[in-house]
């Protein structure tokens, strides 16, 4: 059972800060008294009991804005939300970014962990977590990653992260003392560990079976026993790499409160494996605030000069690396990329269907070259889908929206396996980890 009280002197000891050093800061190295710590370690995870599990879970706090995080926590006072997005109880014109925000998430994690909303396992553990929504389902396993491994390369990442990003998640971690949200990590499937994770599903019910507000069922198994735990450390000992899919800013900060604290017990991140083939990756459209000084017919023109252009009666959603849709004045177009424009190198980005829109249309003719950067431009991901995208074009703020392909799972390790980075807001992989869940608590 977890004692708060200890852990409040705790976090009492340590003073909240965003002294986390410069952008990158996550590079750890481990000590030289010791060898490489294994590429995943179970943990003692704090979870909610299964009566209070329904209560607690949440979407991750960055698909939520904080207009829609305050809508979900109404009526749901043990939310996550009021952890993750701890804006939802301050005032609306609260900086999310404050100290204020930082401590008010301290305070409502701490208030959850009293009254038992939380509590922790007694012993270190792995965890089965499966997701289910409508056909598909993927089942991974909760495990502490190696931070060592992924400053080596050996967890390998294909996105650049924003330092503001990274900041705030490592005030968050440094606030309370915990890693809550966790890193989605891909590899390439294996049979064993595949097996490993059925037979765990098969040999008795949940520990926790809640199913979200938005149709996705979320089951947790706890794995206690030691040969089990011994025989699943092997068997992810043994892949090759594994490869961040989603949680870029949640890794790098969680090596940035590492290194801020130089303690070997806090070289780990908080994660979950999954196999790259029961991924499911949805699109990442993109939506544009003016047409570059063009009008809609002259727009058409400087398009046809590299895409074959024709008008279709129905919302356009690409399935190929080389064709994408077209939506302005309430009105769609199919475009497609003629064969003259492909990318003859190898590099696995220049092929990338978000590569081929942005060097062909997107910086030539709407003249964004960062769109990391460029305000014009503004990105429509995951289930909001081609409604979410026609939307942002009829409702005033965007003027143009393009419809991309799904980035393929192959795709993005082939990235990251080439030590490459994907272009901005490429892949939205869904359904979505909760958060509450089970944490990881750096204590």
């Amino acid at each position: 059972m977890f004692v708060s009280g200890n852990r409040l002197s705790a976090l009492e000891s340590q003073p909240m800060s965003d002294d986390f050093g410069p952008a990158g800061g996550h590079a750890i190295e481990p000590r030289p008294d010791r060898g490489p710590p294994s590429l995943v370690a179970p943990f003692a995870g704090l979870r909610p009991p299964e009566r209070q599990a329904a209560d607690v879970l949440a979407p991750p706090y960055d698909v939520v804005s904080s207009a829609e995080a305050r809508a979900l926590v109404t009526g749901r006072p043990w939310s996550f939300l009021r952890i993750s997005r701890p804006e939802v109880d301050l005032p609306e014109d609260c900086d999310p970014q404050s100290d204020a925000a930082y401590a008010k998430a301290t305070e409502n994690f701490e208030r959850m962990l009293r009254l038992g909303k939380l509590v922790r396992d007694e012993l270190p553990q792995y965890y089965v977590y499966r997701l289910t929504v409508d056909s598909h389902e993927q089942t991974g396993l909760v495990a502490a990653a190696s931070l060592a491994a992924y400053a080596r390369g050996r967890i390998k990442k294909h996105e650049l992260t924003r330092p503001a990003k990274e900041d705030d998640r490592a005030r968050q971690i440094d606030a309370l003392d915990a890693q809550t949200g966790p890193v989605l990590l891909a590899h390439r499937a294996d049979p064993r560990l595949r097996e490993l994770l059925a037979q765990a599903c098969v040999n008795g019910p949940p520990d926790l079976d809640v199913t979200a507000y938005d149709g996705v069922r979320h089951r947790l198994w706890a794995i206690a026993d030691r040969q089990a735990i011994g025989t699943l450390s092997e068997t992810a000992e043994a892949l090759p790499a594994l490869y961040i899919a989603d949680g870029h800013h949640r890794a790098a900060a969680a090596g940035l409160v590492a290194a801020k604290r130089g303690s070997p017990a806090h070289e780990r991140f908080l994660a979950v494996l999954f196999p790259h083939d029961e991924l499911q990756v949805l699109p990442y459209h993109r939506v544009i605030r003016d047409l570059n000084g063009l009008d809609t017919d002259g727009l058409l023109v400087r398009i046809g000069e590299r895409f074959d252009v024709g008008p279709v009666d129905s919302p356009v959603q690409p399935e190929a690396s080389t064709q994408f849709g077209l939506y302005c004045d309430r009105r769609w177009w199919q475009l497609a990329l003629r064969d003259t424009f492909l990318p003859r190198s190898g590099d696995p980005v220049d092929r990338l269907a978000v590569s081929l829109l942005h060097r062909h249309l997107v910086e030539p003719v709407l003249g964004i070259s960062d769109p990391r950067r460029d305000p014009r431009i503004d990105f429509v991901g995951g289930s909001r889908g081609l409604a979410g995208l026609m939307a942002q074009g009829d409702n005033g703020d965007m003027r143009l929206a393009l419809s991309l392909p799904p980035t393929g799972i192959d795709e993005l390790l082939a990235v990251a396996d080439a030590g490459a980075m994907m272009p901005p807001k490429s892949t939205w992989f869904e359904p979505k980890l909760a958060d509450g869940l089970v944490s990881l608590l750096l204590d």
